[in-house]
């Protein structure tokens, strides 16, 4: 039995794909079905309008009215017009033309295709054009006349909600096609500005990771260029200064590639967070710059992410001061952990704040800081200070 219901249950969608091939195909051929249809049609009422009086121009009347079928679906103004002039014609015969049967058709493709007013104006010719012909053909007996009036106007009403169906049918399956389109325009865009997101955080991290490590390598080289004639020992200091910190960034890049790399069940090297901030100033001191570090209040857990930011923010900042702040600066870092947020401050006493008030084009560096601090709902200032010198100073709130 239970074979038995596979098998049927098989052959119901063999069908039913069947079924489903033959209506797209009727529909992405329209045309030539209407062609198809119409020639068949004119030829059956033409040889039926040979065997009645007036048979020839019964015949051309028969092909007026069933030959305009042919551009029903592409052009139902046309044909419904052509088809009301020839059955305005039949008038003048004695009989019924055959190709009457076309009016029906007709009186649906205006329904389902033409524009608004044609498909009112084809459902009145139609009902009007029922009596016309009751009165006109069977005029013997009023209870004959309302009865075949009734027919052909119930005839004509249903072909026209047939129609007026099938637009609506076409309507829903245009709006639906059209929704479709708009949500997988929508879904380009989304995977677009995602992946624009993700270059700029991989190009901030980047940025963050080298920026920094070459600002104090290149710091060291120049001051151990000088060191070196005076003192070799201070130029093996700053040769090992320079080693640790490409160990670091070498260490940093690795560890930054494995995030790109991993998959969604990887385990995630820790990222630096805020209580490595310490770690960062030894890291620029051992580099020849002064720096006054001071933390205050009680430091707490943060998330990963915001931790990582309040890093990145004093890293950057830092190294803005290696590469502008001019020999013998000083740099001062706070960190306030107030009851609300992180608070971040790193000023300098150096010659070069003009050269960091406008970010170079196509820069990471203080336009890479305030984007970290606004992912997290903190805020980052920057600017000269009076004096000389530059600030930086950010929020970074405990729950973004």
């Amino acid at each position: 039995m239970r074979g038995l219901d596979v098998g049927e249950r098989a052959g119901r969608d063999a069908g039913r794909n069947v079924f489903d091939r033959v209506v797209a195909w009727t529909r992405a051929n329209g045309v030539l079905i209407d062609a198809l249809l119409a020639l068949a049609l004119a030829a059956v009422t033409w040889l039926g309008s040979l065997t009645v009086t007036s048979g020839f121009l019964a015949g051309l009347v028969a092909l007026g009215m069933t030959l305009p079928l042919a551009v029903r679906r592409r052009f139902p103004e046309v044909s419904g017009g052509l088809v009301a002039c020839f059955g305005l014609a039949q008038l003048a015969l004695p009989v019924p033309s055959y190709g009457n049967v076309a009016v029906l058709a007709s009186v649906y493709a205006l329904a389902g295709y033409a524009r608004p007013w044609a498909s009112r104006g084809g459902l009145l010719l139609g009902l009007a054009g029922a009596v016309v012909c009751a009165v006109r053909y069977f005029p013997s007996g009023l209870g004959v006349v309302v009865l075949l009036s009734a027919l052909i106007g119930f005839s004509v009403l249903a072909s026209w909600s047939l129609g007026s169906l099938r637009r609506a049918q076409r309507q829903n399956e245009t709006a639906l096609v059209e929704r479709a389109r708009l949500l997988e325009n929508e879904r380009e865009n989304e995977s677009r500005l995602a992946a624009t997101a993700e270059r700029q955080r991989i190009a901030r991290e980047v940025h963050d990771v080298v920026a920094h490590s070459l600002s104090v390598i290149i710091a060291q080289a120049d001051g151990g260029r000088y060191a070196a004639t005076a003192d070799p020992a201070v130029a093996v200091q700053v040769l090992e200064t320079i080693s640790g910190t490409g160990r670091q960034a070498l260490a940093d890049m690795r560890n930054l590639l494995g995030v790109l790399r991993q998959g969604p069940g990887d385990e995630r090297a820790p990222q630096p967070d805020a209580g490595r901030i310490g770690d960062l100033v030894e890291q620029v001191r051992a580099s020849g710059l002064e720096v006054d570090a001071e933390v205050s209040g009680r430091a707490r857990p943060l998330p990963p992410a915001i931790g990582l930011a309040a890093y990145r923010i004093v890293q950057e900042s830092l190294t803005n001061v290696l590469k502008h702040a001019g020999p013998r600066a000083r740099a001062q870092v706070l960190v306030r952990w107030d009851p609300d947020a992180l608070r971040l401050s790193v000023e300098d006493d150096g010659r070069g704040a003009a050269s960091m008030v406008e970010p170079s084009p196509g820069g990471q560096g203080l336009v890479g800081m305030a984007e970290r601090a606004r992912l997290h709902g903190g805020s980052v200032t920057t600017g000269p200070r009076p004096g000389g010198g530059f600030s930086v100073r950010a929020t970074l709130p405990y729950s973004s």
